[in-house]
């Protein structure tokens, strides 16, 4: 089992440049980016390509640790723990030419907080961003926040200029299906530029010769083909073929054939990232704790393992991978299937004959997810739940689960700050304007929100962790939500190429070497 990694911040060193030639990388994994704009949504394939070409200030290396991006140093004002000081790198130019400084920061995490931004609640905090100078930035909270910067390694630097010039000062709402410039458009300051984007076929990059990074990481891909595929036989047979370098989401039961296959090896690590199910608790049959508890019980993780995900799951009792500060094994622990007991609770909550209720699903966001989906339908069957599955590709699923428009979906969450705050925040908050806007449960507790709000500005770390458990102690009575698994990551790819797993499922291509 992982150990907890806690609010570590990394300062590593330049990496050792492999002395094989660059070239192209063609990379496949079964869905696209929702769209370019960097603020427009946090999901994980979203950010994947967004940070081959957007830099933030901070970011998150091949092992998972925090190293300097457009940010050269930070810290905590020694006057005033509710500032944090940032110095940016000089010398870096978007793929226009134009220059970053600091007036870049302080629109990008305006834009980042304003209306249509999926990124704000990582801001929630935040009272206001200044600049310094030129390349010093301060950031205020309300409060001091020791894990701020926790919260900045997806947060997209965006140039205020070509902003302004083509009509993108905000983000574009993707639940109202808005669109803008920057959908398919873009202007960073990463190892590599959009050349040409076609939705749900393929994108293609080309190296920044300007990249500011060029002496400090490997920088051997020169090119970038990134083609979605679905299907998850027609994804391993363009690896078979040759036709892409590398996949991300190798299917479980090819796992042996891709790694038996001359001329490719497969990767293998824990991700950082849970499946489970997400319930309405205000209104149907669901509204019964009783009826979510028998649903919890009914689901055999086991067999999940075994049958559906072959060996690569680890089954859990909470919705917290354990890279994350707050993780214990008593809350990792699963209940057994009980198929009696849960028929005893749908008798007790007045519905031992059963009812009727669609699960939402996705098919092309996690590993295996349609199948998860359709091996828990027979098993809520077994205690009279008449479940019908919809199973749609993640862009349509994912406005429905967030919108409050499912009494039963799938979900997946990963936990890009490493900390407990980052799940209540977005899962487990009240919905307000700015917090618990992926929690479509109806679940709502002021006490709970109380201390959600306390762990931002919490500095004594043993007061916060005792805050942390109060917290999941609520979440677990509450039943909102029913764990399957933490998921297990399987990159395919040819065996010239040196690439770790990245905890994240984000490939950062810049570190990639080659034999």
């Amino acid at each position: 089992m992982l150990k907890t990694i806690f609010s570590t911040i990394v300062i590593t060193s330049a990496l050792a440049v492999s002395t094989a030639s660059a070239e192209t990388i063609r990379w496949a994994r079964a869905g696209d980016a929702i769209t370019m704009d960097p603020h427009a949504q946090n999901e994980g394939p979203t950010h994947a390509l967004n940070h081959q070409i957007y830099d933030s200030l901070l970011q998150r290396d091949m092992a998972g640790a925090i190293i300097p991006s457009l940010a050269t140093s930070w810290s905590a004002l020694p006057d005033n723990p509710n500032v944090w000081r940032f110095n940016l790198r000089k010398g870096v130019t978007f793929h226009d030419g134009a220059t970053f400084d600091s007036e870049d920061v302080v629109f990008s995490l305006g834009r980042a907080r304003a209306d249509g931004s999926e990124m704000k609640e990582l801001l929630s905090s935040v009272k206001e961003v200044r600049a310094v100078d030129a390349y010093t930035v301060d950031i205020e909270t309300n409060g001091a926040n020791p894990l701020l910067v926790n919260n900045l390694t997806n947060m997209f630097m965006m140039d205020k200029g070509w902003s302004e010039a083509n009509d993108v000062m905000t983000p574009h709402d993707v639940a109202k299906g808005e669109t803008n410039f920057a959908t398919s458009n873009s202007n960073g300051t990463g190892a590599f530029m959009l050349v040409s984007r076609a939705v749900d076929e393929k994108t293609v990059l080309t190296a920044n010769p300007n990249y500011w990074g060029k002496d400090i990481y490997p920088n051997k891909v020169t090119e970038i083909i990134y083609t979605p595929i679905q299907s998850s036989a027609t994804r391993v047979a363009a690896l078979l073929s040759g036709e892409v370098d590398i996949i991300q989401d190798v299917p479980v039961q090819d796992l042996k054939r891709v790694e038996s296959q001359s001329g490719l090896m497969l990767a293998t690590a824990a991700q950082n990232r849970v499946i489970f199910f997400g319930v309405n608790t205000v209104k149907g049959p669901t509204a019964n704790l009783k009826v979510r508890q028998a649903m919890n019980i009914a689901i055999n993780r086991d067999a999940i393992k075994k049958i559906v995900m072959r060996n690569q799951s680890d089954p859990t009792g909470v919705i917290m991978p354990p890279f994350v500060n707050g993780w214990n094994e008593t809350l990792n622990k699963y209940p057994a299937n009980d198929l009696k007991a849960a028929k005893a609770l749908m008798a007790e909550a007045g519905h031992g004959d059963g009812f009727d209720i669609v699960l939402n699903c996705p098919n092309d966001r996690y590993i295996n997810d349609e199948a998860i989906c359709q091996s828990v339908v027979g098993m809520m069957a077994q205690i009279g739940i008449n479940v019908t599955l919809d199973a749609k590709p993640k862009a349509q699923h994912f406005p429905i689960a967030k919108g409050g428009e499912s009494d039963f979906y799938m979900l997946g969450w990963g936990v890009p700050t490493f900390d407990s705050h980052y799940i209540f925040n977005f899962l487990v908050h009240t919905q307000t304007e700015n917090r618990g806007s992926w929690n479509p449960t109806g679940y709502s507790n002021a006490n709970v929100d109380a201390m959600i709000q306390s762990l931002e500005s919490e500095t004594n770390l043993d007061k916060r962790n005792q805050t942390i458990a109060k917290i999941w102690d609520e979440v677990q009575k509450a039943q909102m939500y029913l764990p399957v698994h933490n998921q297990v990551l399987n990159w395919g790819m040819r065996d010239n190429i040196v690439f770790d797993v990245q905890p994240e499922d984000q490939p950062h291509f810049q570190f990639l070497t080659f034999k």
